[in-house]
């Protein structure tokens, strides 16, 4: 049924019609959950006809990838703690081995599950619902054992596929860019109209483990300024209709330049014009879901009114990377880093009797506050503070706490937080106290749409947003807030595995009933993201298997240098 149109009396002014920052403010007030009803999504779901979880580009050229990091695990992985000193872990060459050492550690499988019949994959960067709607590409040039061009990255063969090549005459040396792009469909099949929010968090997830994996390489990573999304589009070969047909399309993301060279400075994205040799595209995508159930027309519209246009790259300083001194908070992990990024798991439930150490939860604030690993890949100052909701936290009562991530967060957030709320400081940490509740586990159960998940944890996170700030005049930095989230969650999904805890991102929340636990009005904050740590329990029942079972034949074997 056509929604319903008004009907203008003769003479009577037209209604203007709504503009991109007005489209992407309705698209977050509809896609609200409220108490009282749940987010427009699907009366029922074919389990038994999910949509294909992995892209694949038929006729492409496809190289398969080396799989280092059982063997760096072994001795030869830098220690997590070593990923956060300037210089400690010397820069691996860019070759092939490094490049699959880089996707193993940032988008590749990390395990096979297992439950009876059912088999399914879960991946090395986490997800909503294990959707996966992020596909990666990689730009290369002057990689040793890769021809230049433009890949992309199959996760389940951990394999390359050529798209396109490069022209002869790009240049020398060696350059490397990731991008980034969205499947929609692939949340939307589960979620419905608030699959547009949990695409972008995933964005900001892959964005934070593209960056552990560049670190463990020794490479710096930043996201490329100014790229609008038709250029990324035709940079990254979304833009050819022919090459998708009816299969479902990509959305662009953003392109991270990847500098292997500890004094490589960072330069522009390349012109595919220019960069990309004319007539040697390959391939055709599949499609991954057949017979759609639902139709999300929101979506579509949230995506283009957000579109990034082509705009001069900014000059932001660089801010203070020296983490403030938090008393307490031990060193950053010994572990081999390598371990640390692929056993993470997202929780599916809490052990409801643990406790969390407060050094614990000291080393996960410094995490969030310091400017170095992984927030030195973001441009522009911190838009997202994140409220802690500490149930079972040593030396500190039940109650919320808050975090700000910069001098202008913390005056807003006293502006626009309720004036009942306290504001008291907490010793040792860069914390305030809003309120105590000794009944928080009811409080966090009720506003995490009732999941067991939210009562059970030991530490909840709500994740607020410089909404008006940020979207005035800018409507595409609706995905930009969301992508900052998702990398927050990315730093607490790791700093959580090396405390000896997990994690989960939660998407599902009580959005206003949030807001007016905090004493929020108007629209100057927004929650846009939630999530829970805590002691995970495993599910004895669900059996788990390597993810490249057989592939011994192509572990690492170091490349020979140009000496």
């Amino acid at each position: 049924m056509k929604p319903a149109t008004a009907l203008a009396s003769p003479g009577a002014a037209a209604t203007p019609a709504p503009t991109a920052e007005g489209r992407v403010r309705a698209y977050h007030q509809r896609t609200k959950h409220h108490l009282q009803r749940y987010a427009a999504g699907p009366e029922t779901l074919d389990w038994d006809a999910q949509p294909d979880p992995f892209r694949r580009w038929a006729g492409a050229v496809v190289t398969m990838l080396p799989l280092p990091a059982a063997t760096l695990a072994q001795g030869e992985s830098p220690a997590w703690e070593a990923l956060f000193r300037e210089g400690a872990v010397p820069p691996r060459p860019a070759d092939r081995n490094a490049i699959g050492l880089l996707f193993e550690l940032s988008f590749a499988l990390a395990a096979w599950k297992q439950h009876g019949p059912d088999r399914w994959a879960v991946r090395v960067n986490p997800s909503s619902g294990n959707l996966h709607p992020t596909e990666a590409y990689l730009l290369a040039q002057g990689v040793r054992g890769l021809d230049d061009g433009l890949y992309h990255y199959a996760p389940r063969e951990h394999a390359l596929e050529r798209r396109a090549q490069a022209r002869a005459a790009a240049g020398e040396g060696t350059r490397l860019w990731i991008g980034l792009a969205s499947i929609h469909w692939r949340e939307a099949w589960k979620y419905g109209e608030r699959a547009f929010r949990y695409c972008q968090l995933d964005a900001g997830h892959a964005l934070g483990a593209l960056r552990y994996a560049a670190a463990v390489l020794g490479w710096r990573a930043r996201v490329v300024e100014g790229l609008g999304d038709a250029e990324l589009a035709a940079l990254l070969g979304l833009d050819r209709d022919g090459d998708f047909q009816d299969a479902e399309r990509e959305a662009p993301d953003c392109l991270v330049e990847l500098l292997p060279a500890p004094a490589a400075p960072a330069g522009a994205a390349p012109d595919p014009a220019q960069w990309l040799m004319a007539g040697t595209w390959l391939g055709k995508a599949n499609r991954l879901d057949k017979h759609p159930m639902y139709r999300w027309p929101v979506i579509a519209d949230a995506s283009a009114a957000s579109s990034r246009p082509q705009l001069e790259a900014a000059c932001a300083g660089v801010p203070d990377a020296r983490p403030p001194d938090i008393p307490g908070a031990p060193a950053a992990a010994a572990e081999p880093a390598v371990e640390i990024i692929r056993t993470r798991r997202s929780a599916q439930r809490f052990d409801r009797r643990a406790v969390m150490p407060l050094s614990a939860l000291a080393r996960l604030v410094r995490a969030l506050v310091t400017a170095a690993l992984p927030w030195d890949l973001l441009p522009g100052p911190a838009r997202i503070h994140p409220v802690l909701f500490a149930h079972r936290v040593e030396g500190l009562a039940p109650g919320a706490y808050v975090l700000p991530r910069s001098a202008a967060g913390e005056a807003l957030l006293r502006s626009a937080l309720g004036a009942g709320m306290e504001w008291l400081p907490v010793d040792g940490l860069p914390l305030w106290r809003l309120a105590e509740n000794p009944a928080l586990a009811g409080t966090l159960r009720t506003i995490n749409c009732h999941q067991a998940l939210g009562s059970d944890a030991t530490l909840a996170v709500a994740m607020l947003a410089e909404y008006d700030g940020a979207l005035a005049g800018a409507p595409w930095s609706y995905r930009d807030l969301l992508a900052e989230a998702g990398l927050l969650g990315q730093v607490l999904y790791l700093e959580a595995q090396a405390c000896g805890f997990n994690g989960t991102g939660i998407g599902c929340y009580f959005d206003d009933a949030l807001h007016e636990l905090l004493g929020m009005e108007g629209t100057r904050l927004q929650s846009v993201y939630h999530f829970t740590i805590g002691a995970g329990q495993h599910d004895p029942r669900i059996q788990s298997t390597p993810p490249y079972a057989g592939r011994e034949e192509y572990a690492w074997t170091p490349e020979p240098s140009n000496a």
